[in-house]
């Protein structure tokens, strides 16, 4: 699908966006593929190694999502939009809400409409699975922007953009991820857990960009796709980077979870399961409705999805492969 197509991704230096178009790059021909964000020196960093002279495809915008102007330019004979750009430092959002709504909500919003105005065919959203019963402000705002990606299909009508949401956990060795500090802490003897028991769902980079690339083939519109990750706790993950630490318990933090879900019981009544993934199609009818949209296998009533009672855990033997391999 994406040969030949012209390809725009936002939040395009961060580490999904470098290793989407590494893997993009790798896979198709892209007519274009343009890299949109507002740092000037992650975009230097990045042409290092992927130069548009090495890739022609390959175009580096500076730009903000909160600037409309700049997104109308950018969006300009774009066929397809991966919407990776947003705050997600919990407790910087806390500190900084205003911050957090303008990039996150508002910005998301500046997206969709862009898409629509500029005729761009398909729009897929990062989410989290903070944005499922959300007790942050990140998650908040990230459950108010799948719900504008989401009902932006009702904006674009029958034959327009197609908006859809990818919803998943924390992504083993991205930035501000707690692996990269764990393996620090192997190196002081001193590791810093808030709570063994947390539980989390776990995503390689590369499963990520697999699994956005999977949804941008069969997305009709509408849909929240959520993949089948692995959890484990925070107290084997840091048995199993940090052996023979010293463990000191700082408790957890304010917004965090003990627990996340990706799909609440709420939500559980419009999931479908397939082979590898989930889907909460949309309760709202945007178009007209083919068979395939009704593909997939209902839940169970009273079925959650949560890193507590999932059936699929993560051994230290495999995290430790993980890791390595990231």
């Amino acid at each position: 699908m994406l040969n030949d197509k012209s390809i725009l991704i936002t939040g395009g230096t961060g580490s999904f966006g470098r290793r989407f178009v590494e893997i993009v790059l790798s896979r198709y021909r892209p007519k274009r593929l343009v890299i949109l964000s507002r740092d000037e020196l992650k975009q230097h960093e990045m042409q290092q190694t992927l130069s548009p002279e090495k890739h022609p495809c390959l175009r580096y915008f500076i730009g903000d999502i909160r600037d409309p102007g700049r997104l109308q330019r950018a969006f300009r004979k774009i066929d397809v939009v991966v919407h990776a750009a947003a705050l997600k430092q919990v407790p910087a959002c806390e500190y900084n809400p205003y911050e957090a709504i303008k990039t996150n909500i508002l910005g998301g919003q500046n997206i969709v409409e862009t898409a629509i105005d500029e005729g761009v065919s398909h729009v897929l959203a990062l989410s989290t699975d903070k944005a499922a019963n959300p007790i942050n402000l990140y998650g908040a705002t990230k459950l108010c922007s799948d719900k504008l990606f989401i009902n932006g299909n009702s904006y674009s009508g029958p034959g327009g953009s197609k908006f859809s949401v990818v919803r998943y956990g924390n992504v083993l060795g991205s930035r501000g991820s707690v692996v990269p500090r764990f393996i620090k802490a192997r190196e002081e003897g001193v590791v810093h857990i808030t709570d063994p028991s947390m539980t989390r769902f776990w995503i390689t980079l590369d499963r990520a960009v697999d699994f956005v690339l999977q949804c941008i083939e069969v997305m009709h519109g509408g849909e929240i796709f959520i993949p089948k990750l692995p959890s484990m706790t925070v107290g084997d993950m840091a048995d199993a980077l940090c052996p023979g630490c010293r463990r000191v318990i700082t408790g957890v933090r304010p917004g965090e979870k003990i627990h996340e879900v990706m799909i609440p019981l709420n939500e559980a009544r419009n999931a479908y399961e397939f082979d590898n993934y989930y889907v909460i199609k949309p309760a709202y009818r945007f178009f007209e409705r083919t068979s395939e949209f009704f593909a997939g296998t209902k839940v169970p009533e009273n079925f959650e999805y949560s890193s507590e009672t999932n059936t699929a855990w993560l051994t230290r033997e495999e995290l430790l492969r993980l890791v390595e391999g990231s």
